[in-house]
């Protein structure tokens, strides 16, 4: 169920290391040593009844984990969170921010996909957006999944504490938001870049002054940002003037335009500037 992240450094066959000497005698390959595992997280599968199919479970814990029986540390959730995903530049980002001091220790605990657009897309009526893959509209079971399966199993593995926090781009940005939007109470903090509103023709953009003004409920923080691209993001922009117009005192709310970035560029820097304004250390001032 459960293993490790290996990265192993293999030889490139690069027959420069041994132009100085013999090929069976030469000092250079007698004096290799073994190849040793480079363990960067952990991973483990799930079987889940909510999307009756078996996911992957990639995590990360800081180095500070292990240092003190009694930490608890807050979770950050992430969609397109597998190897081949999202889920190593990422993890890369918190132990470079935790380790200077910018960002909060977090765990990370990445989901990998098995039909990304099945997953992250809510109900459409849209034909256009039916024609994406064969199946669509299924994030409410996978927030079930989430919420009655994932979560309560890495508060059961992990020292957790009670702050929770999800991040995805794209169609996961959609998720994150679409989630912020129905269900706030599952997260406490939700970052979204670049991410696809216009889903079904906008209405979660639509919905968003009349949702916003209805939340009664406790603090919640809201990080979206945007990247130049004028095809599928202007609706991601039209969540800022329902933000300014209808956030409540409650909700602690940026909005970041990153003309210099595109939709293929802008998770790794974006995440590098959210990381550090919503998760920045206790006591000091996010901007």
């Amino acid at each position: 169920m459960s293993g490790s992240l290996l990265h192993e450094q293999q030889d490139n066959g690069d027959p420069s290391a041994c132009l100085a000497c013999n090929h069976i005698h030469c000092p250079i390959a007698a004096a290799q040593t073994p190849l040793a595992p480079l363990t960067i997280g952990q991973t483990f599968t799930l079987p889940s009844a909510a999307l009756r199919e078996t996911r992957r479970i990639n995590v990360y814990v800081p180095p500070g984990y292990a240092d003190s029986a009694a930490a608890r540390l807050p979770v950050l959730y992430m969609p397109d969170g597998g190897l081949g995903e999202d889920f190593l530049h990422v993890a890369g980002l918190v132990q470079v921010l935790t380790s200077n001091g910018t960002m909060r220790p977090f765990i990370l605990v990445g989901i990998e996909n098995t039909a990304r657009r099945r997953d992250l897309t809510g109900p459409t009526t849209s034909a256009d957006d039916k024609k994406i893959a064969p199946q669509v509209g299924g994030s409410a079971a996978f927030r079930q999944f989430l919420r009655t399966e994932l979560m309560p199993l890495i508060r059961q593995r992990y020292r957790t504490s009670a702050e929770t926090a999800i991040m995805g781009e794209s169609l996961a940005g959609l998720f994150v938001v679409e989630t912020f939007l129905q269900e706030p109470d599952l997260f406490d903090t939700y970052v979204a870049f670049d991410p696809s509103l216009w889903w079904n023709n906008g209405q979660l953009v639509s919905q968003a002054a009349a949702r916003l003004r209805a939340y009664k409920g406790p603090a919640k923080t809201l990080y979206v940002a945007s990247s130049s691209d004028d095809v599928k993001i202007p609706e991601s922009r039209r969540l800022e003037p329902a933000l300014q117009a209808a956030a409540p005192h409650s909700l602690r709310w940026y909005y970041k335009a990153m003309p210099q970035e595109t939709h293929a560029t802008i998770y790794h820097p974006a995440a590098l500037q959210a990381l550090r304004v919503v998760f920045a250390p206790l006591g000091r001032a996010s901007k």
